[in-house]
């Protein structure tokens, strides 16, 4: 009997010991592919596409923006270029709006920027902004230093 329960326990040991993996075999190999594909990563090539070629495309020019100048006084200036070169003209908010309307008219995708002063009041600068909005013009920035 009691080499009967002896060889019982026997076989429950090897039971256990046969339960465990082995892991060390798995990181070899991917060790061994890790090696791999970092040698040839870098003897595969990117493609190259051939791309086709169009005759007579111009490249589009970017219309040089309207800059609205509002100093701390309240003084509205406007500074543009144009094929005679850069210009700026003191003016008037209602000045301004025909202005605007007119430069609108011949341009409508040009972009307005305002560059206001630090000391101008928050209501001053949004009432220029709406103005320019209710008189059309698509793209409205405001101009800020980086620090």
């Amino acid at each position: 009997m009691a080499g009967g329960t002896h060889s019982g326990m026997r076989s429950s040991r090897r039971r256990r010991a046969m339960a465990d993996i082995n892991v060390v075999p798995y990181i070899d190999v991917m060790l061994v592919l890790l090696v791999i594909f970092m040698v040839t990563a870098p003897l595969v090539a990117p493609s190259v596409i051939n791309l086709p070629s169009v005759g007579g495309s111009a490249q589009q020019q970017q219309t040089p923006p309207l800059v609205v100048s509002i100093k701390g006084n309240g003084d509205v200036s406007v500074r543009y270029k144009d094929d005679s070169g850069s210009h700026e003209q003191q003016m008037t908010q209602a000045d301004l709006k025909n202005f605007v309307s007119t430069r609108a008219g011949a341009n409508p995708d040009q972009p307005v920027v305002i560059a206001a002063e630090k000391t101008v009041q928050y209501d001053t600068v949004m009432s220029v902004m709406s103005d320019l909005k209710s008189l059309g013009v698509k793209r409205v920035g405001l101009l800020v230093k980086s620090k």
